[in-house]
């Protein structure tokens, strides 16, 4: 999603968001949960600003009334698609190495049950408009994670070991759950707490947006991460 196809990330996740948003509104649904990621925060790739412009188009969304958009922020969940568990065991079964991009590389981790209960809580107490954050817990080392699976599969340091492959284009070595902008106010559930954000966009820049998701794809991932950038203004591509 970073180069190759960021184009297509970016209609998959903003223009896809705007089309259902809008069936939504048609069908008289009475709640649109948006579930987005911890990667949207201060993001640093596209699939994050792309989260991020979707959390934006649900706001804009809600300014209508009708159906109340509500959108879910969250990090990584152990065993779903694209977890490093099940690459791991992959990696450990035949006989490593076991890759990690970078030796200090954190992420926050929850359990695909916990994940679902707290975005219906969040579905079930939303009124419209919010951002709700799940609280994770503690981040998590990688490569402490990878050695303890190691261990767990019965195999020693010397018997698999870690291969460190350095981060990827627009990858963090930690993740944020707020911007900077934001802070959180409680809700009657312990893990779920409530993003202050800033204000909706308007008519203006929703008819801006809308006219660029249905232009003609940009000649490079360069001018594709500046023009997104103006729609996320705290989005810090890394340009080629």
């Amino acid at each position: 999603m970073e180069n190759e196809n960021a184009w297509e990330a970016i209609r998959n996740n903003v223009m896809g968001t705007m089309r259902l948003a809008h069936t939504a509104k048609n069908h008289g649904v009475e709640k649109f949960v948006m579930i987005s990621t911890d990667k949207a925060v201060n993001p640093t790739n596209v699939m994050g600003a792309s989260k991020r412009l979707a959390e934006r188009v649900c706001r804009f969304s809600q300014l209508a009334g009708g159906t109340r958009f509500l959108t879910v922020r969250f990090g990584n969940v152990l065993g779903s698609n694209g977890s490093v568990i099940p690459k791991f065991r992959e990696q450990i079964a035949k006989g490593g190495p076991v890759t990690v991009t970078h030796p200090e590389i954190i992420r926050y981790f929850m359990l695909i049950p916990e994940a679902a209960q707290l975005v219906l809580q969040a579905g079930a107490m939303g009124s419209g408009g919010e951002i709700f954050v799940l609280e994770m817990g503690e981040p998590i080392r990688i490569a402490d994670l990878a050695r303890d699976m190691i261990h767990l599969s019965g195999f020693s340091d010397d018997e698999i070991r870690i291969e460190f492959t350095g981060l990827r284009p627009g990858e963090k070595l930690f993740e944020e759950l707020l911007t900077d902008s934001e802070h959180t106010l409680p809700t009657p559930h312990p893990k779920l707490r409530v993003a202050q954000a800033e204000p909706s966009p308007d008519a203006d820049w929703h008819q801006a947006l809308d006219a660029w998701m249905n232009a003609p794809a940009p000649q490079t991932s360069t001018d594709l991460k500046l023009h997104l950038k103006t729609f996320v203004p705290e989005y810090a591509p890394q340009l080629q």
